[in-house]
């Protein structure tokens, strides 16, 4: 996982150099302090997938191209067959499986997501990304903190929001969780 964290480090801070921007100018428009986009470029820490989606709608590309380094080519349908989505690990606690990196020119970056339990005592990371987003609950149960309210989803319950609002997971009864997100 390092190594990808060094290659999308590496990525992003071209594309930085090419738009002509300073570090500390794209850090502003994260809204992130410009130690913690430094240490975001240089690879030393995992960048979550809301910065990564940011850097991605700046420079105009698809997700996937910012993750993988490589270009959508698909654009009638992409079919991604289960367990093969591209897998991105962007954060210890949700493992996320990007189930249309091949498509094209998409609308919306469909994830397969999965939340690993952990203790309660743990400091929840809240994250938010501009958008919105929709979630479905496939197993487990899922403890949602959305805007200082909590919501617990069950298999089947499904929750849509506002992206642009603090929000973060946290699977439940000591088993891992799994939901279908979209980012629209």
């Amino acid at each position: 996982m390092e190594e990808e964290i060094r290659q999308i480090a590496a990525r992003i801070k071209e594309m930085r150099e090419i738009a002509g921007l300073s570090q500390d100018e794209l850090a502003r428009e994260l809204k992130i302090t410009v130690d913690l986009y430094k240490s975001y470029e240089a690879g030393t820490d995992d960048i979550p997938v809301g910065i990564l989606y940011k850097i991605a709608q700046k420079f105009q590309l698809e997700l996937s191209s910012l993750i993988t380094g490589e270009e959508p080519r698909l654009r009638n349908y992409a079919l991604t067959r289960k367990g093969r989505g591209v897998s991105v690990q962007r954060r210890k606690d949700y493992k996320y499986q990007n189930l249309a990196y091949n498509f094209i020119l998409k609308r919306a970056e469909p994830f397969l997501v999965t939340v690993e339990p952990e203790a309660e005592e743990h400091p929840l990371k809240l994250n938010n990304h501009p958008g919105q987003e929709f979630n479905y609950l496939l197993s487990g149960a899922l403890k949602v903190f959305l805007d200082g309210y909590e919501i617990i989803l069950y298999p089947g319950d499904s929750l849509y929001f506002d992206s642009g609002i603090d929000h973060g997971m946290r699977a439940l009864n000591g088993e891992p969780a799994q939901f279908l997100a979209v980012i629209v």
